[in-house]
């Protein structure tokens, strides 16, 4: 029975990297981090054995003792400050969280001399304002970050080529576009658009304001339940220091994503720019290409946007 530790425990991706796990019968004991507890019961797995442990991944004594008790197989690095907007407000508290965090991660490892493969996930904020002309981004293309958010992705995935060939480590990474899914918090763009669209509905009206940020930018989005797929398969086939773009390869508008959702809900929707909601400075065009992750480890999308808005929909109607 194969061991993961997953630290972001409580968040969606990690929720759903369970149900993965556990819909495909994989026979494994889980230990979960997290600062919050979970809001999802453990009584719904039947194929995973889990257990969760509330920590502070700064506290670096606890995490050496929890990784030498637990001897984990596999880490699934998921936690973070991911907020770009939060990043932008505190970004010393961004930076020191999502860098701090992952070195007592490698610093455990490292001290206790165990084989575990390290998943790092990164983001495709990585890559910064880019030229159309050189979409879409392949791994290859050199980072540019224009948040305090994605210059703390690019330094975790340097830190990490360090303790791959300085130390040995067993580390594969992800550069991850936007994905989506059901149970994303609202603090999250399509998430929130989402919500609100779901409560114009709900007023019984046809029509409604939905206020955004700037909605002219394009991104690469992928469904949740692939990019589990994805970082599963990484796990078990990624090659030791190599990065892999986590992407569609497909780039969609925020105006287009209002629209698609405003169809679904069959609304008719305005939008009002909160100035807020504007970041300082944002990528204007994000789209990346997959062909490496495909080709390494055979992995492709399954689940189309529509889908994947929709059930963002239906997430928030039963909520």
């Amino acid at each position: 029975m194969k061991k993961y530790l997953i630290t972001g425990y409580s968040g969606f991706v990690s929720r759903h990297f369970l149900e993965h796990l556990d819909k495909n019968e994989t026979h494994a004991s889980i230990k979960g981090l997290d600062v919050q507890k979970p809001e999802f019961s453990h009584s719904s797995y039947k194929n995973i054995r889990l257990d969760f442990e509330k920590i502070d991944l700064l506290d670096r004594d606890h995490v050496e003792s929890i990784i030498f008790n637990f001897q984990p197989d596999y880490i699934v690095h998921l936690a973070s400050y991911s907020s770009v907007a939060f990043s932008w407000k505190d970004p010393i508290l961004s930076f020191q969280n999502n860098m701090n965090i992952y070195l007592n991660l490698l610093e455990s490892v490292r001290k206790l001399n165990l084989p575990a493969r390290i998943l790092s996930i990164g983001s495709s904020e990585e890559y910064g304002n880019v030229d159309e002309k050189t979409l879409p981004l392949t791994e290859a293309h050199v980072p540019r970050p224009v948040s305090p958010y994605a210059v703390a992705r690019v330094s975790q995935e340097m830190i990490s080529k360090v303790y791959v060939d300085g130390y040995g480590l067993d580390i594969v990474m992800t550069r991850s576009f936007n994905h989506i899914g059901p149970f994303q918090r609202d603090t999250f763009v399509i998430s929130s658009f989402a919500k609100q669209l779901v409560e114009i509905k709900k007023s019984g009206k046809n029509s409604g304001e939905l206020v955004t940020g700037d909605t002219s930018i394009v991104r690469d989005f992928t469904d949740v339940r692939d990019v589990v797929v994805a970082y599963d398969l990484l796990l078990k086939k990624g090659k030791p220091g190599e990065i892999y773009n986590v992407c569609s390869g497909k780039g969609t508008s925020l105006n287009d994503v209002i629209g698609i959702m405003a169809k679904i809900l069959d609304l008719t929707i305005h939008t009002r720019v909160n100035e807020k909601l504007v970041r300082p400075s944002d990528n204007r065009i994000i789209i990346g290409s997959n062909e490496r992750i495909k080709k390494d480890i055979g992995w492709d999308i399954s689940i189309s946007l529509e889908r994947s808005l929709s059930d963002s929909i239906d997430y928030w109607v039963k909520s």
